[in-house]
């Protein structure tokens, strides 16, 4: 894992962002974030805080009125969602993340529609963290559970061999063994060397296996650490993970 102290260029920069979805009214007020190459990164805090519009605003979702999105240096604001899948950047959204109506194996090559010629490499890839996917190729998407759902759409987007992937809740609506599988295979994505920032409700679970934390209070990162100094901060605790997650 990359520490705090990395040195080089940061896989993602977000510095001084202001973004909301209707005129004059903004979301974030002043976001900075930054993840290092192989760093899983964690985000919580209360509902409306902007957590997910955080995520929206580095994948050109909302409308960013003031600041920067870098990636690897390069400035990123703004930039349609096509132009981000092929510059490095995936997302997973929290609902209706696959295509329900085709099979899995249609799912995963809809992820790599820019690079279709790398699609048994990149199944190849995506097949050793997910290995219960190689039987279930011709299934329909759609049949599958919700957290079926969201390992194909975890797949799909690392089809494209992301710098970063951005994750959005995604334990949502999982019961509590599969919420503990979702963790799991984030963890998965990020050991075998993809840098992830996931926005999370379960902030104790997420703390716990993050590199890094921030603590986002309306449109604001309130708080920034390691995941372990987060959930020993009694501050946090009081004012934050008292009633996000268990």
């Amino acid at each position: 894992m990359t520490s705090a102290t990395a040195t080089g260029t940061p896989v993602v920069v977000v510095e001084d962002v202001h973004a909301g979805y209707l005129p004059g009214v903004n979301i974030l007020n002043g976001c900075n974030l930054v993840a290092h190459k192989g760093e899983l990164i964690g985000i919580i805090g209360p509902n409306g805080a902007g957590k997910s519009t955080l995520l929206k605003a580095i994948f050109g979702q909302v409308n960013v009125r003031g600041g920067v999105v870098t990636l690897e240096g390069d400035d990123i604001t703004g930039l349609k969602a096509n132009q981000l899948v092929s510059r490095g950047v995936g997302f997973i959204p929290q609902t209706n993340n696959v295509f329900p109506s085709l099979t899995i194996e249609e799912n995963l090559q809809m992820g790599l529609y820019q690079r279709p010629s790398a699609y048994a490499e990149r199944l190849e890839f995506v097949t050793g963290i997910f290995g219960e996917l190689k039987k279930r190729l011709k299934q329909r998407a759609g049949s599958l559970s919700g957290g079926e759902r969201q390992m194909v759409a975890m797949s799909r987007a690392l089809m494209m061999d992301p710098k970063v992937l951005l994750l959005d809740e995604p334990s949502a609506g999982l019961s509590p063994v599969r919420q503990d599988e979702a963790f799991i295979r984030v963890s998965e994505i990020n050991k075998a060397g993809v840098t992830c920032i996931m926005v999370e409700q379960n902030a104790r679970r997420c703390l716990q296996i993050c590199d890094r934390g921030y603590v986002l209070d309306q449109g604001r990162d309130a708080y920034t650490g390691s995941g372990r100094d987060l959930l020993n901060d009694p501050k946090v605790t009081e004012l934050y993970l008292g009633t996000l997650g268990t």
